[in-house]
C-alpha cells in the first residue's frame, strides 16, 4: 500500500502551487495525510459520505471526494476553500493519488512476480499472463546477477543498485533473503558475457567505494526467455557458493568459468573422503600454515618454476626448495612434478569443499 509519507508529499506540492489545502482520511476518518488541521469536519460527515453512493459532496467550504482503486474505495480527499479552483484541485488531487496507487502496487506486483518467477513458483501460463499484465517483455536476453553482502546490509546496497540500474531499461532489483540482491539484468543484442563480467565488476567497486562495502558477485548463464530466468538465479547461486569455497580471492564468479570447482562442488561428502584418505592415508593435513600456502600458490602460479617462484617470494632458491621438501614429508606429494601438483590442488581444493560442508550443517 502506499505510505501516508508519499501521499503527504504529493498534496504538499499540490499546496505549493494552488495554495488550496488537502487532507486526506483513511475509511475510519483518520487522518493519513494533510496540509491543515480539519477541526471542522467531524468523523460522523466522513463516516456518512464513505457509505454514500455519492462519489463526491460538498459540506461547508470542504469539497470531499473519494480515491478509489479500481472499484475499491481506499481514501476520502478534503480539498478547503470556497472557490471553483478548489473543486478542480480536488479532482486533479484525486487523479494524482490513483496513478500513484496504480504506480505502486504495479511496483509491488513486479517484485512479487520476480521472486516469485526465480523460486519456480509459477505456471508457465501464469508467467505469459502477469508478464502481459505488468508490461513486461517476455523474449528479452535476460542473467541474473546475485550480489552477496554483509548481513543487514541488503537494503542500502539495494538503494545504491537502484540508482544504477532503472526498470525503464528492462532491469529490476529485487531479494529473496535478508543477504543477498538479485539483479535481473536486461541485456541488449550486443551485449555477451564480457559485458556481464564488466557490470559484476562495476557493481563491485561501486558499492565498496560509496557504501565502504566488501560484497561477492556471482551471475548465471544469459536466458532468452522470461520463463528461464529461474535457470540462471539456480546458477548464480551455485557459482556463489563454488566462488567461495574454491575462488576466496575473487570477488566476482561467473557460472561459465567455475573450471575443476564445478565438479567437486557436485561431488558426495563420502566420495570426498575416500579421495582424502587415497591420496594422504592417515598424514591428512588438517591445517597449513600461512606461510606454506602462499608458497604453495606462488608456485602454482608460476607453473612449477622454482627460480621465478623464489624471486616473487624474495627467498632464496635454497629455502623456498626446503620448503617443497619439507611439505614432501608431511604429504607424501612433491609438488614439484606435475603430476604430485595436480594431486595436491585437486586435494586442497576437495578439503575446502569438505570444511564448507560441515560448516552448513
Amino acid at each position: 500500500m502506499i505510505s501516508s509519507q508519499v501521499i503527504k508529499t504529493s498534496i504538499d506540492e499540490l499546496k505549493a502551487i494552488s495554495k488550496v489545502d488537502l487532507c486526506v482520511f483513511d475509511l475510519e476518518g483518520k487522518i493519513v495525510a494533510t496540509t491543515f488541521e480539519p477541526d471542522d469536519i467531524s468523523h460522523d460527515l466522513i463516516d456518512g459520505f464513505t457509505n454514500s453512493p455519492a462519489d463526491s459532496q460538498i459540506i461547508g467550504n470542504h469539497h470531499l471526494m473519494k480515491v478509489l482503486d479500481e472499484s475499491e474505495l481506499l481514501f476520502i480527499l478534503d480539498a478547503k476553500g470556497t472557490s471553483e479552483d478548489a473543486y478542480m484541485i480536488s479532482k486533479i488531487a484525486v487523479s494524482q493519488l490513483q496513478n500513484l496507487i496504480i504506480a505502486y502496487k504495479e511496483k509491488y506486483d513486479r517484485n512479487n512476480f520476480f521472486q516469485n518467477l526465480l523460486l519456480d513458483n509459477l505456471l508457465l501460463v501464469d508467467i505469459y499472463n502477469r508478464a502481459k499484465r505488468l508490461h513486461i517483455e517476455v523474449s528479452v536476453p535476460r542473467a541474473i546477477l546475485l550480489i552477496e553482502m554483509e548481513k543487514g546490509k541488503s537494503s542500502a546496497a539495494a538503494e545504491l543498485l537502484k540508482g544504477m540500474f532503472s526498470s525503464h531499461s528492462g532491469d529490476y532489483i529485487t531479494a529473496v533473503d535478508e543477504d543477498n540482491v538479485i539483479l535481473v539484468k536486461a541485456m541488449d543484442d550486443v551485449e555477451d558475457y564480457a559485458s556481464l563480467e564488466q557490470v559484476a565488476h562495476t557493481i563491485v567497486d561501486m558499492i565498496n567505494m560509496e557504501a565502504m562495502m566488501n560484497v561477492r558477485v556471482a551471475y548465471g548463464t544469459i536466458v532468452s526467455e522470461l520463463r528461464d530466468v529461474s535457470k540462471s538465479y539456480k546458477e548464480a547461486k551455485m557459482a556463489l557458493d563454488v566462488g567461495k569455497i574454491f575462488y576466496a580471492e575473487k570477488k566476482v564468479t561467473p557460472y561459465n568459468k567455475l573450471g575443476i570447482g564445478r565438479l567437486i562442488y557436485q561431488l558426495p561428502n563420502n566420495l570426498c573422503r575416500i579421495f582424502m584418505d587415497e591420496i594422504f592415508g592417515e598424514n591428512i593435513p588438517d591445517e597449513l600454515d600461512e606461510e606454506i600456502l602462499t608458497t604453495i600458490n606462488k608456485f602454482f602460479e608460476n607453473n612449477l618454476n622454482v627460480s621465478e617462484t623464489s624471486r616473487q617470494l624474495f627467498v632464496h632458491r635454497n629455502t623456498l626448495v626446503y620448503r617443497l621438501e619439507k611439505l614432501e614429508k608431511t604429504t607424501g606429494l612433491d609438488i614439484r612434478t606435475f603430476d604430485d601438483a595436480l594431486t595436491f590442488k585437486i586435494a586442497l581444493m576437495v578439503a575446502n569443499y569438505m570444511k564448507y560442508m560441515d560448516s552448513i550443517k
